[in-house]
């Protein structure tokens, strides 16, 4: 999938799968993103995405111009689960986040499922709905790991 954004810098934009070689790139993005700053800087602090991870996973990457990491996500099977998403935080704004989405529907689709569930970060939900997500209820504090509530969603996957 090849799109082009308008932005700062007009790029073409590339979604394919994500390599073992991606990991330490995508381990980075995770672990420097502004939207895990502050109180919840502890959740991704040690946080890896690992070869094997990549490797076990439907992980998709948005890359820019010379491969320029634009974000990410990871889509489980069983159960149907958006594991992961990130964007790069100089590309938010950008349309990038809502093209994965796009292309991780395309995919839950080819895979047979008619939804996705998202754990989501309590800042994220709000985009989450502006691409359809529908609010099902609350996943509860996990200490030490998780140490607040996430509301959690669902993402409906229209048949064609």
């Amino acid at each position: 999938m090849t799109s082009r954004i308008t932005g700062a810098a007009e790029e073409t934009v590339r979604i394919r799968r994500a390599a073992v070689r991606d990991a330490k790139r995508l381990t980075r993005l995770v672990r420097s993103s502004r939207a895990y700053e502050g109180p919840y800087a502890a959740m991704v602090a040690g946080y890896r995405v690992g070869p094997d991870y990549i490797e076990t996973h439907e992980v998709y990457v948005a890359v820019g111009a010379d491969d320029r990491l634009l974000g990410f996500y990871a889509l489980l099977l069983a159960p149907a689960e958006l594991d992961l998403m990130f964007v790069a935080d100089d590309a938010q704004g950008l349309g990038i986040g809502r093209r994965l989405i796009a292309h991780m529907t395309d995919r839950a689709r080819a895979a047979g499922l008619d939804r996705v569930r998202v754990v989501s970060h309590p800042p994220s939900e709000g985009f989450y709905r502006s691409v359809g997500a529908l609010r099902t209820g609350t996943a509860r504090a996990n200490p030490p790991a998780v140490l607040w509530d996430r509301p959690e969603l669902e993402i409906p996957v229209p048949s064609l």
